[in-house]
């Protein structure tokens, strides 16, 4: 690692060579500080960061490892959380004026997850109002005229920039996968219901969904290995053994995989660049890729997602909108007021369509291993007003499927592109698996060579 400045070091080498003495928590969390100094007034990815209380935590890091304590798989490795997670020793403000200066009284499950595993918490990154569409102050680590997506817009940008390894975020539309994109980061969205969200700010239960930012799969599949728990708190959560994500993904496929690409109704809404890396990326992958069409039954996701979503934030946010809604944007408040306006009826039949959308991918899942579709429309678009269109991720999230963004392209105007790949439902080892064969089908796993594409800012 001498070679490379240790703010851009993945968290699993981070971690093993802090494991080994080679370098220290606390000279991580300062060169990753160092950097933070560096770029934070273009990219602006951060909404808390005390430095020194960063540094301390570090510092306890390696006294417990001097002392012969017990190493946890992230002991000393700095980790972003999206400021609608709780931390108990930070404030968590949500991205509104209504909750400024809220500090919860305890961590998140998530959290209290990282600090188990002997994370350093280094501070609260950006995000939208109430994590929806109005955006935040982040800009885009490659061109602050872009947007970085959102709503998890500080994690993605944070890691893109060199400021930490990983990240946590959250998915209720396209949160985690579209940022990730945008910003040429890796982006997981698991299973609904692998990871508690209890501590979370809640939008919609039968939508919000966690999420993981990171420079590498393996740094994905180590956040998963400590994230993925039942948790009583979340109901959507369940008792279940523990996964060896990081084993399953590095192993070779047992043959190789046949991938399903599925350009959805959506596909006139893509950029020129995206046509053409995909025809490209098609033609690499040879007799491996079939076309396929969505099943019938899919073509109304995005009015049963918005259904879902308005409606449950309506409830979700009651207290918010009765008490502050002249305080909220212009663009929450009607979300907010559509979702009052749905009947019963409409919000119940509506979720009564989503076991059958899942049946309706069964037998795509049979005959391929995963399905390949884009991420977002284009390379991130060009002002600050809008974080892009989620709708390339709404199909997915509504069906809670595991879908990852792998930063393997880029556009004509040199900002990434990234590649989104969907997996069938508790089979997310297998789909890392996958992303990892699909990055070295096509030349690497870093052929968007993020530190490069920022490192000038």
């Amino acid at each position: 690692m001498d070679d490379l400045r240790l703010n851009w070091s993945t968290a699993s080498d981070a971690a093993r060579s802090i494991c080994d003495g080679a370098i220290s928590s606390e000279r991580l969390v300062e060169e990753c500080l160092a950097r933070v100094s560096e770029v934070e007034e273009s990219v602006q990815a951060w909404q808390f960061l005390d430095p020194e209380h960063a540094l301390q935590q570090a510092r306890a890091r390696d006294q417990a490892r001097r002392e012969g304590q017990s190493i946890g798989p992230l002991h000393g490795v700095p980790v972003g959380i999206k400021d609608i997670i709780d931390t108990g020793d930070m404030p968590t403000e949500d991205g509104t004026v209504l909750h400024a200066g809220r500090t919860p009284a305890a961590d998140a499950a998530v959290v209290a997850m990282l600090r188990a595993a002997g994370a350093v918490i280094m501070g609260k990154t950006v995000t939208t109002e109430c994590a929806t569409h109005t955006p935040g102050k982040t800009r885009n680590p490659h061109h602050p005229e872009h947007t970085p997506g959102g709503s998890s817009s500080g994690s993605a940008a944070a890691v893109a920039a060199g400021m930490v390894p990983l990240a946590l975020g959250s998915q209720t539309n396209g949160s985690v996968i579209r940022p990730a994109a945008f910003c040429g980061v890796y982006g997981f969205k698991p299973t609904h219901g692998l990871i508690s969200r209890h501590g979370v700010l809640k939008l919609s239960r039968t939508l919000d969904q966690m999420g993981l930012f990171a420079r590498s799969l393996e740094d994905i599949a180590l956040g998963c290995e400590i994230l993925v728990s039942g948790d009583e708190r979340d109901p959507a959560t369940r008792p279940r053994a523990r996964i060896p994500f990081r084993e399953i993904a590095a192993e070779e496929p047992p043959l190789p995989p046949l991938i399903a690409f599925i350009k959805t109704p959506l596909w006139e809404r893509t950029d020129v660049d995206t046509r053409e890396a995909f025809a490209e990326l098609i033609e690499a992958l040879g007799d491996r890729v079939v076309e396929v069409e969505l099943p019938e039954i899919a073509l109304d996701a995005l009015k049963l997602h918005q259904t879902i979503m308005e409606a449950e934030m309506a409830a979700a946010l009651v207290d918010e909108y009765e008490r502050g809604r002249e305080q909220l944007s212009e663009t929450l408040r009607a979300q907010l007021e559509r979702g009052r306006a749905i009947t019963a009826f409409d919000y119940q039949t509506a979720l009564a369509r989503i076991p059958l959308l899942i049946e309706g991918f069964d037998e795509l899942f049979n005959r391929c291993d995963v399905v390949l579709t884009p991420a977002v429309a284009g390379t991130a678009p060009k002002g600050l007003a809008s974080t892009g269109d989620p709708s390339f991720c709404t199909l997915w999230t509504l069906c809670g499927m595991p879908a990852i963004s792998l930063p393997l392209m880029r556009g004509a105007n040199g900002l990434p592109l990234g590649v989104q790949l969907v997996g069938q439902s508790h089979r997310d080892a297998r789909l890392l698996r996958t992303a990892r064969w699909l990055a070295a089908k096509v030349g690497s796993a870093e052929a968007y060579d993020v530190k490069e594409a920022t490192n000038g800012i």
